[in-house]
């Protein structure tokens, strides 16, 4: 089966061919970085009317790079939720028109479904079951993972995501957007040990994170160095390591944590943060100290992409899942919902 994935829940524009005899045949991704740069944040209407301008061309373009006509294309499947209302809208709108032009099934895809799945498109893909860590800008939960839409929720954030304090946290220090890169790339060049930072929600038991509170502690760390002169580069290096390695920290425990309750050995990490090497580096030493395995996908497909939707969809349309072609997204989307194959 050949599907083709549109992948527009933010502030990027993704498109991607997934044959399941052949695996991924192309993939485009265009991204709104620059765009909402001068904001500090995503803009949602910005976001939208640049995914009407990419997306075709980007269509185009996969097509094109996989060497394939419009009539080779068995189906669609598109980002669904959770995300930006209008955005979304923009690729379910797409995706349906195509289909019904094409005569083929449009399929809507849980967005961080396709995330907890990316790690699939690897040489070496995990197996049922293993524990997810979902770690992206919207997103900080603990998944147990039997099979695909078998999933229970085992912990979850209940403020600000990882990748919100992230960006929030580089915002307070005059960072560019999008802050994750950015603090990570002053951690670098951090001084050890010039500031601690609280592991929050880990002196008691449970699987829930807490970032928000985090995010204030860096905010009064900078405001204190401001206040004496030290606005350097120096202090935001020395403040982002001291911010990720909490972070880092913290996320490390609890999946420990999960793991043991779950019995398992598998972690997968998947989601925009789950490229920050930190956070990987000590996920594998934790993993390797259990004698257990950790995977991720590869840079490319942690971010949004097409490419992870192309897949989950194939996987569900494989397995006999149609919709009508009503043109109906969800801003919020619990992923237990989801039916399991």
């Amino acid at each position: 089966m050949l599907v083709l994935g549109l992948e527009t829940s933010c502030d990027e524009t993704g498109v991607a061919l997934y044959d399941s005899e052949r695996g991924l045949l192309a993939d485009a991704l265009f991204s709104q970085i620059d765009l909402h740069r001068a904001y500090g944040g995503v803009v949602p209407e910005l976001a939208s009317r640049d995914h009407v301008k990419r997306m075709l061309p980007l269509i185009r373009q996969v097509l094109d790079d996989a060497g394939c006509q419009p009539t080779e294309i068995d189906a669609v499947a598109y980002t669904a939720g959770p995300g930006l209302v209008g955005a979304l809208l923009v690729g379910a709108s797409c995706a349906q028109a195509l289909a019904f032009a094409w005569g083929v099934p449009a399929l809507g895809v849980h967005h961080m479904e396709g995330h907890l799945l990316a790690p699939m498109l690897e040489p070496q893909p995990p197996q049922f079951p293993f524990v997810a860590l979902l770690v992206s800008g919207g997103h900080t939960q603990l998944v147990r993972v039997d099979g695909i839409g078998q999933y229970a929720l085992m912990g979850e954030s209940l403020d600000d995501a990882a990748g919100e304090a992230f960006d929030k946290t580089a915002k307070m220090m005059g960072l560019n957007y999008p802050g994750g890169p950015e603090i990570a790339r002053l951690a670098t060049q951090g001084v050890e040990g010039r500031f601690v930072f609280p592991r929050p929600m880990c002196d008691r038991p449970g699987l829930d994170f807490s970032f928000s509170g985090l995010k204030t502690f860096a905010l009064n760390t900078w405001q204190q160095c401001v206040s004496v002169g030290d606005d350097g580069e120096q202090a935001r290096c020395d403040i982002s390591l001291a911010f990720q390695q909490a972070v880092v920290e913290t996320l490390t425990i609890k999946c420990k944590r999960a793991l043991k309750q779950a019995g398992l050995k598998r972690l997968v990490i998947a989601g925009g943060v789950s490229a920050n090497k930190a956070l990987r580096v000590s996920l594998e030493k934790m993993l390797g100290d259990m004698k257990g395995d950790v995977y991720y996908a590869r840079p490319q497909f942690c971010t949004d992409n097409g490419a992870m939707i192309a897949f989950a969809g194939c996987q569900r349309l494989q397995a006999g899942q149609r919709e009508s072609l009503a043109i109906s997204v969800q801003a919020r989307w619990p992923m237990e919902q989801l039916s399991p194959l």
